[in-house]
C-alpha cells in the first residue's frame, strides 16, 4: 500500500498543487433531501394556482363591497326616520347579490354549426340566425369549380349506371322494405305507384312566370353594395352571401368555415385563410346583427361560447384565441352543447340526440355533468337528407334534371323542398301532386308539377340506414391544415377527448379497431372493452370476455355457441340482428347492421395484440381518424346510453325514459315516434321504459341549445369565465382550470 508523498516528490514529478483553495462554482451547494421522509405542498394549495387565487380575491372583494354597501344604507337615515332594516346578505357563495349578479345584456351568447350560426345577448328571447358563410371576390364559383350535387353521371344512358349500381340497389331494397312494412302495418299499397310517378315526371314540362306575374320574387344581393369594392378582404355573409347571383359581375365564391362540425380544411388552402373567414363572420355578425359597431364596445362585453360535445381541442384553443385578440371580450366561458340543451329544456338528466345539419351528436347528462364515456359525434345530419331526398327524386325523373346543389339557388330550393314534403309518417305515403318554382338570377320563374311517392320518407329515414347517403367525402382533407392536439407532458400522446363509446362506431365500421381498443393505453377503453366486468343485465348481446375470449353466456341460461365456426362480435356492437337485441338469446355468429361478418376475438391472428401494444399512439389515431364515424342512429343512442350507465340498471332504464331529440335535422314529422319505434324494435325487454320526446316547453328545437347557454349565462355562481388577465399569464393552459368537465 502507497503511503503519503512528500510534496518533494510531488514537485519533481511535476504534480505539486497550484490551485488557491477557491471553489469552482458560487452556485450555493444543495443538500441532498433525505428521501425517507421528505414533504412538499409545491401546486397544492389553491392560492398557488392563479384562476383559482383569481376567483377567491373577486369573491373576498364582492364581500367586502356588500359590507360597505350595508353599512352605508345604515349610516344615511332619510329625513331623521329610523332606517328600515336591511336584510343580511348572504356571505356563502351562491348568494344572488345585485352586485354579484351579471347583467344579461351585457353576455353575447354564440353557438356555430355547419350551416347556421346562431348569435344573440342572453336577454334576447331568441337568436339571430345567420347561415355560417362568407362570399368574397373569386374568378370562379363554387358550382363552377366543384362536382355536381347529388353526384351522377350526366352522360349515362339509363339511371342505373347515373347513380351507381349500388347505390340503385340499396334504394330498392329501402322501398321493399317500406312496402313490406306499410303492409304489415295494414296500409294501402298500389303495386304500380312508382311507375305512376316517373311516368308523370318524365313528360312534365316547365311552365314559365313572367317577372311582373311572380308575386314571391326574391330579391339577389347587388354586388355594388359591397363595403369596400377594391379590397378583397370585403364579403358578404349569411342570407346576403346566398342570395349573391351565380353570375354575378365580378364572381363571387361561398366559403364555409365549418363543415361536419369541424373545421373545413377540404375547401380551404391555408390556416390563416380558415381562422381569418371565421373571425369575419363573427365580426360582421356582431355589428350588423346586434348593432355593436365599433370595436371598443366589444370589451365591455363577455361571451359565452357553445362547443361541441366531443370537440378538438385546437378547435376550442382557436376560438379561445380568436375572443380575447380579435374580439377583446370582457370574459369568456365555454358550455358544450347536450349540457345546454338540458339547461334550456329544464331536465336534470337526459339523453340529449342533436341532429344537425351536418353531424348527429348523441350524448347523456346528468346532473349538470356530461357523461365523458357517452359522447357519440356522427358524420350525417339534415344536410344528407336535403341531397339524398333530391337524388331520389331525380331517379324517378324529376322534372328539373339540371339541380345542383352547389349552385346557391339550387340549394335553397332544396332545402324548402325538404322542408315542406319530407315526412316519416307512412299514413302520408301516397302518389301526391305537388308544384315549385324555380327562381334563378336574370332568368324567368319556372313553374313546375311533380308527383311524389316512398321519396320523402326514405330520405330522412337515412338515419337509419346512413349507407344511403354520400359519404364520399366527408373525410377529405382531415388533418390537412390543423394539426391534433398532444398532450403538454408527453408530447407523443395525442390529447383530443376519445369517448368509449365513440370508439365503440368506430369498432362497429371498421371491426379490426376492436384490437386497438382492447390494448391501447386508456383505461377507460380496457373497462369498456372487458365486458364481463359489467353487469350481465346489459349484454343487449352475447359478449365476448376481453380477457379469456370465450363466448358470454346469455340471461336465460344457454350458453354462446362455441368453435371456430360461430365468431362473437365485438363487445360494443347492438344493432347485429333483431334476433340478438333481445338479450334473451345469444348474438348471431358474427354479423352486424350492415350484414358484414365481423372476426372473433377467439380467431385473432398470433401477434396481433402484441403489434397493437408496439404502434405508438399517433398511428393508432390516425387510424381512428381515417374511419367515418356513420352508424344508424338507433344503434349509437343504445350504445351511449350503455356507456353512461356503466352497470346500473336503474341509470339505464333513467336514460332510456329521457331521449331528449332537438337540432333542425330533427324537425321532420314523426321523427321522434319513429325512432321510440326502432328503440323498441332493439330493446323489447324495456319496451314500456323507453320515452323519445322533444324538447319542453314547445320550443324551436333548432334554439334549445342557444337557449340553455343563455341561461347558463346568467347563473350568478359561474366560476368558468376566463379573463384577458388569466389568458395573457396562461394562455389556453386555463381552461384545464376553468372548464366545467375535465380537460
Amino acid at each position: 500500500m502507497v503511503g503519503k508523498v512528500s510534496e518533494r516528490v510531488l514537485l519533481r514529478e511535476g504534480l505539486e498543487r497550484t490551485d488557491n483553495g477557491m471553489k469552482l462554482t458560487t452556485w450555493p451547494d444543495v443538500t441532498p433531501i433525505n428521501q425517507k421522509n421528505y414533504y412538499t405542498d409545491y401546486m397544492k394549495r389553491d392560492d398557488q394556482i392563479l384562476a383559482l387565487r383569481l376567483q377567491n380575491d373577486a369573491t373576498r372583494d364582492r364581500l367586502v363591497q356588500n359590507a360597505r354597501d350595508r353599512d352605508r344604507i345604515l349610516s344615511k337615515p332619510a329625513n331623521g326616520e329610523l332606517p328600515l332594516p336591511v336584510p343580511d346578505l348572504a356571505e356563502e357563495d351562491g348568494a344572488a347579490t345585485p352586485s354579484g349578479g351579471v347583467d344579461p345584456s351585457r353576455i353575447i351568447v354564440i353557438h356555430p354549426g355547419s350551416q347556421n350560426l346562431r348569435i344573440g345577448f342572453a336577454s334576447d328571447a331568441l337568436p339571430k340566425t345567420i347561415p355560417t358563410t362568407l362570399a368574397t371576390k373569386f374568378p370562379q364559383t363554387e358550382s363552377e369549380m366543384y362536382e355536381a350535387l347529388p353526384r351522377r353521371q350526366f352522360e349515362a344512358k339509363t339511371a342505373d349506371q347515373q347513380y351507381g349500381e349500388e347505390w340503385t340497389k340499396k334504394y330498392q331494397k329501402m322501398s321493399g322494405e317500406l312496402k313490406v312494412e306499410m303492409r304489415a302495418n295494414k296500409r294501402k299499397v298500389l303495386p304500380n305507384s312508382k311507375e305512376l310517378v316517373q311516368t308523370f315526371n318524365r313528360r312534365t314540362e316547365a311552365e314559365v312566370i313572367e317577372k311582373h306575374n311572380d308575386p314571391l320574387e326574391i330579391e339577389w344581393t347587388d354586388v355594388k353594395t359591397l363595403e369596400d369594392p377594391d379590397s378583397l378582404a370585403s364579403c358578404f355573409i349569411g342570407s346576403e352571401a346566398l342570395r349573391v347571383p351565380d353570375d354575378s359581375d365580378p364572381k363571387f365564391k361561398l366559403w364555409w368555415p365549418i363543415r361536419h362540425g369541424w373545421w373545413n380544411e377540404d375547401d380551404y388552402t391555408s390556416q390563416e385563410h380558415l381562422y381569418d373567414d371565421f373571425e369575419t363572420l363573427l365580426d360582421k355578425a356582431l355589428r350588423q346583427d346586434l348593432g355593436l359597431k365599433t370595436n371598443s364596445e366589444w370589451q365591455q362585453y363577455s361571451c359565452v361560447f357553445v362547443i361541441p360535445d366531443l370537440y378538438d381541442k385546437r378547435y376550442v384553443e382557436q376560438i379561445l384565441r380568436s375572443c380575447m385578440t380579435w374580439f377583446e371580450f370582457n370574459r369568456v366561458c365555454f358550455v358544450q352543447e347536450s349540457l345546454a340543451a338540458t339547461f334550456g329544456a329544464g331536465y336534470t338528466q337526459a339523453c340529449v340526440v342533436d341532429v344537425g345539419a351536418q353531424k348527429t351528436s348523441v350524448t347523456c347528462v346528468e346532473d349538470g355533468l356530461i357523461m365523458e364515456d357517452s359522447r357519440i359525434n356522427l358524420k350525417y345530419g339534415g344536410y344528407d337528407m336535403t341531397e339524398t331526398f333530391m337524388k331520389m327524386m331525380l331517379f324517378d325523373n324529376f322534372p328539373y334534371q339540371e339541380i345542383n346543389l352547389q349552385r346557391r339557388y339550387d340549394f335553397l330550393l332544396a332545402e324548402e323542398l325538404k322542408i315542406k314534403h319530407c315526412t316519416m309518417s307512412q299514413a302520408d305515403i301516397s302518389v301526391q301532386l305537388y308544384q315549385f318554382h324555380v327562381r334563378a338570377p336574370n332568368q324567368p320563374t319556372r313553374k313546375f308539377a311533380f308527383k311524389t311517392y316512398d321519396e320523402v320518407i326514405l330520405a330522412p329515414m337515412g338515419v337509419f340506414d346512413p349507407s344511403i347517403f354520400d359519404n364520399s367525402t366527408k373525410l377529405r382533407g382531415r388533418r390537412k391544415l390543423v394539426e391534433r392536439s398532444y398532450n403538454a407532458y408527453d408530447v407523443e400522446i395525442p390529447d383530443d377527448p376519445t369517448p368509449a363509446a365513440q370508439l365503440a362506431i368506430l369498432a362497429l365500421v371498421k371491426p379490426s379497431l376492436t384490437s386497438t381498443a382492447v390494448n391501447g393505453p386508456s383505461q377507460s377503453q380496457q373497462d369498456v372493452s372487458t365486458p364481463s366486468r359489467e353487469k350481465p343485465q346489459f349484454n343487449f348481446l352475447g359478449k365476448g370476455d376481453g380477457a379469456t375470449a370465450t363466448p358470454a353466456e346469455s340471461h336465460a341460461g344457454s350458453p354462446a355457441p362455441e368453435g371456430s365456426s360461430t365468431p362473437v362480435p365485438p363487445p360494443f356492437v347492438f344493432g347485429a340482428g333483431r334476433e340478438g337485441v333481445n338479450g334473451e338469446s345469444p348474438a348471431p355468429g358474427g354479423t352486424r347492421a350492415a350484414g358484414t361478418p365481423v372476426p372473433s376475438q377467439s380467431q385473432a391472428p398470433t401477434g396481433m395484440f402484441v403489434d397493437s401494444q408496439e404502434r405508438s399512439p399517433t398511428s393508432i389515431a390516425a387510424e381512428r381518424e381515417s374511419v367515418l364515424p356513420v352508424a344508424p342512429l338507433d344503434i349509437a343512442i343504445l350504445t351511449s346510453i350503455q356507456n353512461a350507465a356503466k352497470g346500473d340498471d336503474k341509470k339505464l332504464r333513467d336514460l332510456l325514459g329521457s331521449i331528449m331529440v332537438i337540432g333542425g335535422g330533427s324537425k321532420i314529422p314523426q321523427f321522434t315516434v319513429v325512432l321510440e319505434e326502432k328503440l323498441k324494435a332493439r330493446r323489447p325487454d324495456l319496451i314500456d321504459r323507453i320515452l323519445v320526446s322533444r324538447s319542453a316547453r314547445d320550443m324551436d328545437e333548432q334554439v334549445v341549445s342557444w337557449k340553455g347557454a343563455s341561461v347558463f349565462a346568467k347563473l350568478s355562481t359561474n366560476d368558468s369565465w376566463i379573463s384577458p388577465f388569466e389568458y395573457e399569464r396562461l394562455g389556453a393552459r386555463t381552461l384545464h382550470h376553468k372548464v366545467l368537465w375535465a380537460w
